[in-house]
């Protein structure tokens, strides 16, 4: 049990909301829930999927995190010691050989073709020596990765594969997501002599960054896709980023009590616009 709850904490359940999110929007407003492929496909999008992910790049970021203060919670996973992180890699191979046959069933040949895309980007992003984590800004695009979840939906529910704008909005969520990660760990990064996007702009720079980027989503939405509603969410994410940037905080490091509001925050954003791009069908 202490090892299960060490992985668990690996995966960081408090970062799955991305994974989830978009596993569950191909099939919104879709009848799934008596189909047992869509509760296979959402229990891998959670902790298997965020083991292989976060576990892989626990180790090989391991002098950063022992320098990070947010690692240590479900929020933001685990600070393994040596021996904990030299048992990762079996307890991963072991939870990914007991998924993906059951995926691969489920969801057909073509589901393969997903599981070597996720092991590729893994491998692109957590290479030892070249790995894009530490190789600004191809960091940022190696998020495509998480677009695979798409695919992997889609196969599981049996439902087409979303348009181009849609994907390239879940593109720029993605990114959004990585830089906010970024600005949180600026400063184990530089510690441990880590280059990432954030290090290189700064904190204020890479703020106006998301800042460019929320936009770009803002407008996406309202304009484009033409929803209001969502739209005017984003608009309140990006008025946040205004303030913190210009009033709040501006170059100033967030403390670990601003840490733990922001992850809460997030999971309940998360789940509060899940809900409304289900009822609404909004990138359908």
């Amino acid at each position: 049990m202490t090892w299960f709850l060490f992985c668990l904490k690996t995966s960081r359940p408090g970062l799955w909301f991305p994974t989830l999110w978009l596993y569950a929007l191909p099939a919104a407003g879709q009848d799934v829930w008596t189909n047992s492929a869509f509760w296979i496909g959402l229990l891998y999008a959670s902790f298997p999927l965020n083991f292989l992910v976060y576990g892989w790049n626990d180790m090989v970021d391991q002098e950063t995190d022992r320098l990070n203060p947010r690692k240590g919670t479900y929020l933001f996973g685990a600070k393994g010691s040596d021996s904990e992180l030299n048992r990762l890699p079996k307890s991963i191979l072991i939870v990914q050989l007991l998924s993906w046959p059951i995926l691969l069933f489920f969801g057909g040949w073509q589901m393969a073709l997903v599981a070597l895309g996720i092991i590729f980007f893994c491998w692109l992003y957590n290479a030892p020596s070249w790995g894009f984590r530490g190789r600004p800004p191809l960091e940022l695009l190696s998020q495509v990765g998480y677009l695979l979840v798409l695919p992997l939906s889609c196969l599981l529910n049996q439902v087409v594969l979303p348009s181009i704008d849609v994907w390239f909005y879940l593109f720029l969520f993605c990114t959004q997501s990585q830089l906010i990660g970024e600005v949180m760990d600026i400063e184990p990064d530089r510690q441990a002599g880590r280059d990432t996007t954030a290090t290189k702009l700064g904190r204020v720079g890479t703020k106006l960054l998301i800042i460019g980027v929320v936009l770009a989503e803002t407008l996406l939405v309202w304009i484009h896709f033409g929803d209001s509603i969502f739209g005017a969410g984003l608009g309140l994410f990006l008025l946040w980023l205004l303030l913190d940037v210009f009033v709040l905080y501006a170059n100033k490091a967030y403390t670990m009590r601003d840490f733990k509001l922001l992850g809460i925050g997030s999971n309940l954003v998360a789940l509060l616009s899940m809900i409304y791009v289900w009822q609404v069908g909004l990138f359908v």
